[in-house]
């Protein structure tokens, strides 16, 4: 069973805080992608994947995937990961306001995270201005 204090530490060694911003002065080449992709993940490699799957359970949300990895000298890996929004903001960004990160650099990425959480819901993604401005912030994360 997990505790918080261990899901910190996990988190602030092999966790990241990120999101996905399309660049809106240049045009859009892949028909799928979104305007903007935050996401919360922690990768682990193949024989400590049950840790992702309790990691998993104790959020609530999210899914594993499994990553491979041919490069000589790698091990493959999987991944849990947590996309959908609406987790992120009540599941993820809720439990670490709560359950501070030691890392200054997860810290600081963690904070640009949820100001740019904070400015998907307002709707600045939706504008060339707003994704202009996030696209900014987001380059100032690790």
């Amino acid at each position: 069973m997990l505790n918080p204090n261990y899901i910190v530490g996990l988190v602030d060694g092999e966790g990241s805080f990120t999101v996905y911003v399309r660049n809106p002065d240049i045009p859009k080449k892949a028909k799928r992608r979104v305007r903007i992709e935050p996401r919360f993940y922690l990768k682990l490699i193949e024989k400590d994947k049950n840790i992702l799957y309790e990691l998993m359970d104790f959020f609530g949300c999210g899914n594993v995937y499994f990553q491979r990895d041919d490069r000589r000298n790698r091990q493959n890996c999987y991944r849990y990961e947590v996309a959908n929004r609406n987790d992120l903001k009540k599941v993820i960004i809720s439990f670490f306001k709560r359950h501070k990160l030691r890392s200054e650099s997860r810290k600081k990425d963690f904070a640009i995270f949820c100001k740019i959480m904070k400015m998907i819901g307002m709707g600045k993604h939706l504008t060339k201005k707003g994704l202009r401005e996030i696209y900014k912030i987001k380059t100032k994360m690790h």
